[in-house]
């Protein structure tokens, strides 16, 4: 009997849908297997559609700058200028976020043609007529803070982060160190960010990281030279140098890299907000200098001029001075967004006690009224409160324990005490001259136990 001959044995196919290679433009094979060119293209459609439906999910809803003024408004007392750049620096930078989402849904919708005609070294533009200012990549704007201890620095971007829900940490710069030595790397920094978003990835590159005391990395040139290697200043700086730009940085899942062999994940910092803060202690010397503030041979008109440059004096900040303090050029290049917080006044440090979503008094007052007792501060008290405040130089952030101590005495004895309604608290009990008093159920007053000064 005859064999049928066939002219098809020995040619390859394609794994997915069976047709030989004569049936196809391009089939590319593996060591035991080959898929043609259709169903690449079939295959990368559908990953860019998950892609954009991802993308889709990703992209914020972003409150205008109006609004997160407002927000800032409800929390943050004073420092008016900040919370306006803040607000449009953070709005712009979540708004870069959607814009490359955009981009990455558009790719997807023609199978990738407009990723091809953008990225491709010899394409033509897409139109003649179209505007090329659709189609820029929008660099990262990261922000600097610069102003005295107390002033919000830190609650500024706490509350950033609460308006625009994302992942939030906040970091010391003194504990950096390169990596290799002693102390946390850069990387631990983004391994907290991962941690706060519950271990999702998308989530934590999206996130904001508040880097506190930035100014102590500074590179002190000619004081306490040393031989050795500065690791925890200049050195931080360098490793600092990418992060902030944007990489694609190996995280650590647990521990650090100073524990032998461990499970990393790779993070895109690309999408994270950094916040840097300082208080730049001689940095106004620096800005002075350079505007010739220190001229002798003032008239009295002229000094008032200069009281009032010297509340400023930090608004007046270059590039070259911040590089003169120690600051390497290429990390301020990556602080594009700098703004100044001035220190705050009397008014401002009693407002910060009462008006505030989350004041101070309002704090306190909830304690004292979950032991039936309700809390009071006459407004000579709360001047006192802000005054001494304002007199030892510790801003808002001091708020808070002078009140513990002027309340320590009853905060021990109200819970033990049923007969008591309100505690007053006067300018005499602030100054430590007495107690502050209580008011009893019949009407009457009191006075509270023996109380530290």
């Amino acid at each position: 009997m005859g064999r049928v001959v066939s002219y098809n044995d020995g040619l390859s196919r394609c794994e997915f849908c069976g047709k030989d290679e004569h049936q196809v433009r391009r089939l590319v094979k593996g060591p035991s297997s080959a898929i043609c060119d259709e169903c690449i293209q079939l295959c990368t459609q559908i990953i860019q559609e998950d892609q954009a439906k991802d993308a889709a999910k990703d992209r914020k809803s972003l409150p205008v700058p109006s609004r997160i003024f407002d927000y800032l408004n409800r929390y943050v007392i004073g420092q008016d200028s900040a919370k306006r750049t803040l607000s449009v620096a953070v709005y712009n930078h979540y708004k870069r976020v959607n814009l490359e989402l955009n981009d990455l849904q558009t790719t997807a919708g023609d199978g990738g043609r407009s990723a091809m005609t953008l990225k491709g070294p010899s394409s033509e533009p897409a139109g003649q007529d179209e505007d090329p200012a659709l189609h820029a990549q929008v660099d990262k704007s990261n922000i600097l803070l610069l102003g005295p201890t107390g002033v919000g620095k830190t609650y500024l971007a706490q509350t950033l982060a609460k308006i625009m829900d994302v992942p939030f940490v906040i970091t010391d710069a003194t504990t950096l160190t390169e990596a290799g030595y002693v102390g946390d790397d850069v990387e631990t920094v983004l391994q907290r960010l991962l941690q706060e978003a519950n271990g999702d990835l998308d989530r934590a590159q999206h996130g904001i990281i508040y880097i506190d005391e930035i100014d102590k990395i500074a590179r002190k040139s000619g004081e306490n030279t040393s031989i050795t290697r500065d690791v925890s200043g200049e050195g931080v700086q360098q490793a600092l140098l990418k992060v902030i730009e944007g990489t694609m940085a190996s995280v650590p899942l647990e521990g650090t890299r100073k524990h032998g062999e461990i499970k990393t994940v790779k993070m895109n910092t690309r999408d994270i907000l950094f916040i840097c803060g300082g208080a730049f202690v001689g940095l106004d010397d620096i800005v002075r200098r350079r505007l010739g503030v220190h001229e002798s041979g003032f008239s009295a008109a002229r000094e008032q001029e200069k009281r009032v440059a010297d509340e400023d004096i930090l608004g007046e900040v270059s590039a070259d001075d911040l590089e003169e303090f120690g600051l390497l050029p290429e990390f301020i290049g990556r602080l594009p967004v700098v703004t100044t917080l001035r220190p705050l006044t009397v008014d401002q440090l009693k407002q910060v006690l009462t008006q505030p979503d989350d004041a101070l008094v309002n704090q306190y007052r909830r304690m004292f009224l979950d032991d039936g007792a309700d809390l009071e501060f006459t407004d000579e008290a709360l001047d006192r409160v802000a005054g001494i405040a304002l007199e030892r130089g510790v801003g808002a952030r001091g708020l808070r324990g002078i009140i513990e101590r002027i309340l320590e005495g009853a905060m021990f004895e109200i819970p033990d005490r049923q007969d008591v309604t309100k505690v007053l608290v006067d300018a005499d009990a602030v100054e430590g001259r007495r107690p502050p008093q209580y008011v009893m159920e019949q009407g009457g007053t009191g006075r509270t136990g023996r109380r530290k000064s």
